[in-house]
């Protein structure tokens, strides 16, 4: 009998398979269907911040900021240096009317990754 990682039955492949499917569906503007997707991913794997990110992503596409902060959140607890996690962080907070914490984050995006569109976004010179 194949090995299952919990209740539901699902195996490690399925997962995979979820993850994927999932980052199509993002990618297809279908945000809820992802972060459904995902659910299961994070439950049986709390500590993978790749779906944790593909998770906070889609909750910024659908609008629900609250659960897009605490997302990007936790992968900035695990990977303080993810100059990505840190500009859409700051997107979230820009998107709540939070600046000066938007601020923050653009220009760590921008330090850890000088990118066009983080230093355009860091406005080192305000």
């Amino acid at each position: 009998m194949p090995e299952t990682s919990g209740p539901t039955g699902r195996t490690p492949e399925t997962h995979v398979i979820d993850f994927r499917a999932a980052e199509q569906l993002l990618a297809a503007r279908d945000p809820r269907g992802a972060v459904k997707l995902l659910d299961p991913v994070i439950a049986a794997h709390p500590e993978n911040t790749a779906a944790r990110l593909l998770r906070a992503r889609a909750f910024f596409a659908a609008a629900q900021l609250r659960p897009a902060e605490l997302e990007f959140t936790m992968v900035l607890e695990r990977e303080p240096d993810n100059a990505f996690a840190h500009f859409a962080l700051a997107r979230t907070y820009e998107r709540q009317l939070r600046p000066e914490q938007a601020k923050r984050h653009f220009r760590l995006a921008a330090a850890l990754d000088p990118k066009p569109q983080y230093l355009e976004a860091a406005r080192f010179d305000s």
